[in-house]
């Protein structure tokens, strides 16, 4: 299985959890999963990957693999979301996404059936 993973942007606290909840409400892919840390550090990253449900049957070595790729090939990427992490203060997270991409395909073609 091969695994995206991607830096979505920063957002409140408060907006984050309401939109997992609404994820929650929908049937969505069950191979996307967006994820919240409060820094932007490749630890919490992989922190926040770490808290997957294993029942997805992911291959987690692989998933957190891609993790990893990502740091090591996108420095500017990821110092442009540190700052705008730092800017936006403490009551907010830097919101990321990994997904198993048959899942990820899945959830973008889902979108422009929506109405």
């Amino acid at each position: 299985m091969n695994y995206t993973f991607d830096i979505l942007g920063v957002s409140p606290i408060l907006d984050f959890f309401n939109h997992q909840q609404r994820i929650g409400e929908k049937a969505t892919p069950p191979g996307v999963e967006y994820l919240g840390t409060y820094q932007c550090t490749l630890d919490a990253f992989l922190e926040s990957v770490e808290t997957v449900p294993t029942q997805k049957g992911w291959n987690m070595d692989r998933a957190v693999d891609t993790v990893i790729q990502f740091w090591m090939n996108h420095p500017d990427r990821i110092r442009y979301w540190k700052e705008r992490l730092e800017d936006a203060g403490n009551a907010s997270v830097l919101v990321s996404r990994i997904a198993d991409m048959p899942s990820l395909k899945a959830q973008f073609n889902s979108l422009f059936k929506e109405k």
